[in-house]
């Protein structure tokens, strides 16, 4: 019996060209193809983001000389996506973190009160 993907939630952000070269959009959704099929990826094409939340990790992805990152949490049921950005600094805006964890918070209060 085949296990099915567990879907995409955009919360915020999205993987177009432009911006995104063509190689780095394909990049980006065989990445997260991988992830909607159960598979935990580590460095160089995820690491965790602690600072975010519990499952939550950034994708990166190397586009010609521009550095994107999506940001996301693993969910039994579904992968979220918290937000897409250019990385132009070493580390993560704290304005990055702190509206992912807003989003998250936002989220996980209307899917409880869904459910």
């Amino acid at each position: 019996m085949a296990v099915e993907d567990k879907p995409l939630v955009w919360l915020r952000g999205e993987v177009k060209t432009p911006p995104f070269s063509f190689s780095a959009r394909v990049e980006a959704g065989v990445l997260l193809r991988r992830l909607q099929r159960g598979e935990q990826l580590s460095l160089p094409h995820s690491r965790p983001m602690a600072s975010i939340g519990t499952r939550c990790h950034e994708l990166r992805i190397m586009d010609h000389d521009k550095s994107w990152r999506i940001v996301y949490r693993v969910d039994t049921d579904v992968i979220v996506i918290l937000e897409v950005f250019r990385k132009t600094t070493q580390q993560t805006p704290l304005r990055v973190i702190e509206n992912c964890k807003r989003r998250l918070k936002h989220y996980e209060a209307t899917k409880s009160s869904r459910g």
